[in-house]
């Protein structure tokens, strides 16, 4: 073995810089998540840009002008709901003052609101009492978002991870159309174009984050990018805490997506998806930027000998042929491996997402409610990065979703009396399944092979935006029991954990490139199936 006494004098085969971590790689996880801060900022936008507001019924009789929406004097002494418009009674004129013996037992529909401010959408569409085209928002978003991950899974296999990257971040900028929208209609159409061209940022900037670093900071790098979405809800919830106007707000928001083709500039390739799709020059000359970035002596002719090496030692197996859909969906493995990775990532979010739409119950402003719902996420992400690391991916998972699950099913059960108890339950089942967030994530990416990970990823974020989507459908289920929702949150989670004792564990084996790889992996053990690779492919 070479002794090396002075780093600074080292001299790296070309293998060697992929397992180093250095100044490109942070370079490059800057560039990632600065994107994806504004990303996250775009995709939950209409929990305030949509959100509720006061309102109460107009009675034009009464008031001739719109005045405050303090209530007046004459509903004072009436019980009705706001969605509800008081009968006069027949006797009653027009040149009479009115009180509240002006009026009948009778209710009839409101047609008429006066807003407490016209801070949401709510008021500019005048949507006053039509709750599910006010959900509906949300709704449409997340599918758009489906269609994006998908989309953007292919398009970063195909075309490559740096420009999914930069076209999904800034195609949020479409969302500046939204504030000259002056119905409904138009307003959902550019909220689904939006969320259809951006979404995608997330599981190519993951695949990307994941694929410039060694084994050693693959979790790092998960545990880095969902901090970046953590910053994001957190600068939303500030901004719209100072620019509560929903169309500043948006103006606000949607403008950086175009600082964002700067990334065209200071975001490379990734060289293993270079390797894999034949362009080997442009790999090996981007990992000569990267050791010249890191301060890495390394040889200065490049042989076809050290070629074959490089795609040894990077685990690059055939790439001549791509990998074909047939050969990836017949695959026992595979599918196996996408249905837990599926339904990880299916209820890490619908768990994650649940628990911050159903914050806004908890006493206190909804601004500071939101933030800290988010603020909480922080610390999971410390309990993530350090078992894993220490203990592996599979067991943190299992225990941590068994732990969220029982949780959240005990916080249904609490009494209303015990709202210390409650809130207590809610933020620590919203540390830990931040912390399963980013371990789904990472346990994910490293169960599939390189020529598909980016399309099975998109099929797994797939199932990530469907939980997204269901999650601000929960508090409907308060009508039936005020308990319904928690239950959901932790069966589910209890499902997840018992379905992940089926894949192995991630943690010391390397990323595999082909679905032969994943399955000889399955036959022997991770050290041996390495040796055996390497062995083979030198052969």
């Amino acid at each position: 073995m070479k002794m090396r006494d002075n780093k600074s004098s080292d001299i790296y085969e070309i293998w060697e810089v992929m397992g180093k971590f250095g100044k490109y790689q942070i370079m490059q996880y800057v560039c990632i998540c600065f994107g994806t801060i504004f990303v996250t900022i775009a995709n939950i936008n209409y929990i305030f840009l949509a959100g509720d507001l006061n309102y109460r019924c107009r009675i034009p009789e009464c008031e001739s002008t719109i005045t405050t929406f303090e209530t007046p004097p004459w509903e004072s002494g009436l019980s009705i709901d706001r969605c509800s418009k008081p009968i006069l009674n027949k006797n009653f004129s027009q040149a009479q003052t009115c009180t509240a013996d002006s009026f009948s037992s009778l209710v009839e529909p409101c047609t008429a609101w006066v807003y407490e401010n016209n801070n949401t959408i709510v008021a500019d569409l005048d949507l006053a009492c039509e709750s599910l085209k006010v959900n509906l928002v949300g709704t449409i978003h997340s599918i758009g978002m489906l269609v994006s991950m998908i989309t953007a899974g292919w398009m970063a296999d195909r075309y490559g991870r740096k420009p999914a990257i930069i076209f999904c971040v800034v195609g949020t900028c479409v969302g500046h159309l939204k504030t000259f929208a002056k119905s409904y209609y138009l307003y959902i159409a550019i909220e689904w174009l939006e969320a259809a061209l951006s979404g995608g940022a997330y599981p190519a900037g993951m695949v990307l984050m994941i694929e410039i670093s060694g084994k050693k900071y693959r979790l790092l790098s998960s545990v880095l990018f969902s901090y970046a979405i953590y910053i994001g809800e957190s600068l939303f919830a500030v901004l719209a805490m100072f620019v509560p106007y929903w169309k500043t707000l948006a103006r606000i928001i949607y403008t950086p997506g175009i600082l964002c083709l700067s990334l065209i500039f200071l975001l490379r390739e990734s060289p293993r998806w270079q390797l894999l799709n034949n362009k080997t020059d442009k790999a090996i000359e981007t990992i000569r930027f990267t050791a010249k970035r890191n301060n890495l002596k390394i040889k200065d002719i490049i042989t076809e000998s050290d070629e074959v090496k490089l795609k040894t030692k990077l685990n690059i197996g055939n790439t001549e042929v791509r990998e074909s859909y047939k050969k990836i969906f017949t695959s026992k493995q595979i599918l196996l491996r996408i249905l837990v990775g599926a339904v990880s990532r299916f209820t890490a979010s619908f768990v994650y997402y649940g628990l911050m739409v159903n914050s806004v119950w908890l006493p206190g402003n909804k601004y500071t409610n939101f933030l800290l719902s988010t603020v909480m996420s922080f610390p999971g992400e410390l309990i993530s990065l350090y078992l894993m690391n220490k203990i592996g991916r599979k067991l943190p998972l299992m225990v941590g979703f068994a732990i969220c699950g029982t949780l959240c099913i005990g916080s249904g059960y609490v009494p209303a009396t015990l709202i210390w108890l409650k809130i207590t339950l809610f933020l620590l089942g919203k540390v830990v399944i931040a912390s399963c967030f980013t371990g789904a994530v990472t346990y994910s990416m490293e169960l599939f092979p390189t020529n598909a990970r980016g399309t099975l990823l998109g099929v797994c974020a797939f199932a990530s935006r469907l939980g997204g989507m269901l999650a601000p459908l929960t508090p409907m289920l308060y009508m039936i029991s005020g308990s319904l929702p928690a239950i959901l949150f932790g069966v589910s989670a209890a499902v997840t954990a018992s379905l992940l004792t089926l894949t192995p564990e991630t943690k010391e084996l390397p990323l595999f490139d082909t679905v032969e790889q994943v399955e000889a992996s399955m036959k022997t053990k991770p050290r041996q199936f390495e040796k055996e690779t390497t062995i083979s492919t030198i052969a």
